[in-house]
C-alpha cells in the first residue's frame, strides 16, 4: 500500500538529544521568581515568620515533593473540575470576558466555526474594553493550525490586524518537517512527524488544565477532562512563562498571514542546521523549566497547605522528558493494594510503561480507552479512517502480554461508550491501598502513549493532594468517566484489520 510507504520513510527521524546550548536572558524567570518571593512574604506576614511543613504524604510518596520538578502549593478550594464540554466552554467564555492583564491559549488548532468565532469575538470584546492593558498569547501548531480553507490562522488574523502591539500569534513547527518531507507529505499526513500539543487555558491567574482543543466537537460531544486552578500567581506565571518560551522558537504570524522568526531567535525550525535548532530550542526550554523547580523550591507552604499542582513538560522530539520520568516513577511506586486508574482517548502505552505494569508495580490497574465508535478519527477520509482499528490492535497486543504475564486479575481494559459522543480524556488517578478517592491525579494534553512521549509537545499537570473534598471530587471525576465503559473483549468484535494497518501498527508503533 502507498500508506504504508510513505510511512516508512518517517522512520528515518529520531528526536535530537540536546547536550548544550548557549545561555540566554531568561526574562520571564525574573518574572516568576519575584511572583514566587511576593507568594512566600505574603505567607510569612500571615503566618508570624517562615513556615516549614511536612507534607502528609506516606515516604514513599514524599518524593513527589522533591524539587526534581516544579511544584505549586494551592488552595483546594479553588481547584474546580468540570465534567462537560459545555461547561468547559462556557468557562472559556466567562474567563474571556473578565480578564484584565493577561490571556494565554495553547492548544494544538483553533477551529472555524460558529462557537469558535463567538470565543475569537469576546476576545476581541475584552481587548477593547481593556485599552491596552490586556495582553493576548495564542500558540497553536503549525501545520494543524494551517491545514484546509478557512483555517485557524484566518479566523485569528482580524485580532491581529486591530491589535497588534497586544496580540501575539505562535505557530510552532517541528524540526522533523523539512525538505523532502515538506514537499511530498500532504496535510494531515504531515502532523504525523510531530505536533504542538500542549492544552493550556490562563486567565489572569488562572489556569485550565484540559486534552480538549478548542473546536465545536471539544465544546459540544467530545468528551475529556477539565481542572480549573484559580488564585495562584506563581502557577499562572510559570505557564504563562512555558508558553513563552516554545512562542520564542516558533513561527510569529502577522496581520497579513504572513510568517517570521520571534524577535531575538535567529534559528528557523525547517531551514538551516535541524541540530542548531532542537539544541537551543531544549536549552531554553529546560533552562526556564530547571530555574521555576529551584525557585519553587524557595516557596514556603503555608502550615496546613494539603495540595500541590506539579507542573510536567513533554517534548521528546527536543529531547526533554520530564512527564514521562515522574509518570513512570509513580507506577513503580504504586505500593501493593493500591489502584490506579489510566485514561487514554489513544491506546498505545510505551514499551517502558508496558513493562513497569506487567513486571514491577504492585498496583491494580483500570485502563479506559476510546471504543472504536467514540474514536475521533472514525469515518475520516482515506488512511486515517482506519486509526479507531489500527489503536483496537495496539489494545489487543497489550491485552495478550497481560494473559501471558499472567496479570489479566490485576490489570483491566475498558473502552469508553456513549452514543452520538466521542472520548478524548486522559490522565491517571492513584489510589492508595484501601482507599477510593485518589491522592494523586495527572491531567493534561498528553495520551500516555509512545507518540506522546517520543513525538509532541506535551504539558500534563500533576495535582497531588490530601484535602479530603478535592479527593472526593477527583474520585466523582473518574468514577463517572469509568461508569461508561464497557470490558474491553479478549477477542475483539468487528471486522478484521486490512493487512496493511496491521503491517504499519507492528513497523510504526511510535507514530500513533
Amino acid at each position: 500500500m502507498p500508506e504504508v510507504i510513505l510511512i516508512a520513510g518517517f522512520a528515518v527521524f529520531k528526536a535530537v538529544r540536546c547536550a548544550r546550548a548557549a545561555a540566554r536572558a531568561v526574562t520571564e524567570m525574573s518574572v516568576l521568581r519575584k511572583a514566587l518571593s511576593m507568594c512566600a512574604v505574603q505567607r510569612d506576614e500571615s503566618a508570624g515568620g517562615t513556615a516549614t511543613h511536612q507534607p502528609r504524604l506516606p515516604a514513599s510518596e514524599k518524593w513527589w515533593l522533591d524539587g526534581s520538578v516544579p511544584a505549586f502549593p494551592v488552595d483546594p478550594a479553588k481547584v474546580k473540575i468540570i465534567k462537560e464540554p459545555s461547561e468547559f466552554y462556557d468557562t472559556l467564555l466567562e474567563k474571556c470576558s473578565t480578564a484584565e492583564h493577561r490571556i494565554t491559549l495553547a492548544s494544538l488548532y483553533l477551529g472555524t466555526g460558529s462557537l469558535e468565532r463567538k470565543l475569537v469575538d469576546a476576545l476581541q470584546d475584552r481587548l477593547e474594553r481593556t485599552a491596552g492593558r490586556l495582553r493576548l498569547t495564542v500558540l497553536l501548531d503549525h501545520t494543524r493550525g494551517s491545514r484546509d480553507r478557512p483555517n485557524s490562522r484566518h479566523v485569528l488574523l482580524p485580532l491581529l490586524a486591530q491589535f497588534q502591539p497586544c496580540c501575539r500569534v505562535c505557530l510552532y513547527h517541528t524540526p522533523l518537517l523539512r525538505r523532502p518531507w515538506r514537499w511530498l507529505l500532504p496535510p494531515r499526513y504531515n502532523e504525523l512527524l510531530g505536533l504542538q500539543h500542549m492544552k493550556l487555558y490562563l486567565f489572569d491567574d488562572c489556569v485550565i488544565f484540559s486534552g480538549a482543543n478548542l473546536s465545536h466537537d471539544y465544546f459540544t460531544n467530545r468528551q475529556d477532562r477539565y481542572v480549573v486552578v484559580e488564585g495562584s500567581r506563581p502557577l499562572a506565571d510559570f505557564y504563562h512563562g512555558l508558553v513563552g518560551r516554545v512562542c520564542d522558537f516558533s513561527l510569529r504570524l502577522d496581520a497579513a498571514d504572513r510568517e517570521s522568526l520571534s524577535p531575538g531567535w535567529t534559528l528557523h525550525p525547517y531551514r538551516g542546521s535541524r541540530r542548531a535548532f532542537v539544541a537551543a530550542a531544549a536549552a531554553h526550554v529546560r533552562q526556564f523549566y530547571q530555574g521555576a523547580a529551584r525557585c519553587s523550591r524557595e516557596l514556603p507552604a503555608a502550615p496546613g497547605a494539603e495540595t500541590w499542582v506539579l507542573a510536567l513538560v513533554e517534548m521528546g522530539q527536543l529531547g526533554v522528558h520530564c512527564d514521562s520520568v515522574l509518570t513512570r516513577r509513580v507506577l513503580e511506586s504504586a505500593a501493593h493494594g493500591s489502584t490506579v486508574h489510566l485514561a487514554t482517548g489513544y491506546f498505545n502505552l510505551p514499551g517502558t510503561y508496558t513493562e513497569v505494569i506487567l513486571q514491577r508495580s504492585l498496583a491494580s490497574y483500570h485502563v479506559l480507552m476510546a471504543h472504536p465508535s467514540a474514536n475521533g478519527f472514525l469515518g475520516a477520509r482515506g488512511p486515517a479512517g482506519a486509526v479507531p482499528t489500527a489503536y483496537r490492535l495496539l489494545a489487543g497486543a497489550f491485552l495478550r502480554a497481560v494473559v501471558a504475564a499472567g496479570q489479566e486479575a490485576r490489570v483491566c481494559l475498558w473502552e469508553y461508550r456513549r452514543a452520538g459522543w466521542t472520548y478524548h480524556g486522559k490522565g491517571l488517578w492513584y489510589s492508595r491501598p484501601g482507599e477510593h478517592a485518589p491522592c494523586l491525579s495527572l491531567v493534561g494534553s498528553s495520551n500516555m502513549g509512545a507518540r506522546s512521549v517520543q513525538r509532541d509537545l506535551e504539558s500534563q499537570a500533576g495535582l497531588v493532594t490530601a484535602d479530603p473534598e478535592l479527593r472526593a471530587r477527583l474520585a466523582d471525576e473518574r468514577d463517572s468517566l469509568f461508569a461508561r465503559g464497557t470490558p474491553f473483549p479478549p477477542r475483539c468484535a468487528g471486522p478484521k484489520a486490512p493487512l496493511w494497518v496491521s503491517a504499519v501498527v507492528r513497523c510504526f508503533p511510535h507514530f500513533f
